[in-house]
């Protein structure tokens, strides 16, 4: 038997605990279905947005 070990599974928790966080945030606020949609697009890319505000802040 082949025995392989998973070495992301620390990185590939927290990336779905933060999409977990980031879908009740955008849905819950949701003024409409479209949005909601929009929501859920944006929970699915949060760590663009987080490292482009991160970036922002250490270089201004």
């Amino acid at each position: 038997m082949k025995t392989e070990l998973q070495c992301s599974a620390p990185s590939n928790a927290l990336y779905g605990l933060g999409l977990i966080g980031a879908l009740i945030y955008y849905i819950s606020h949701a003024t409409g279905f479209w949005v909601g949609v929009l929501g859920f697009f944006k929970a699915i890319i949060w760590p663009v947005f987080f490292v482009f505000e991160a970036l922002q802040h250490f270089y201004m």
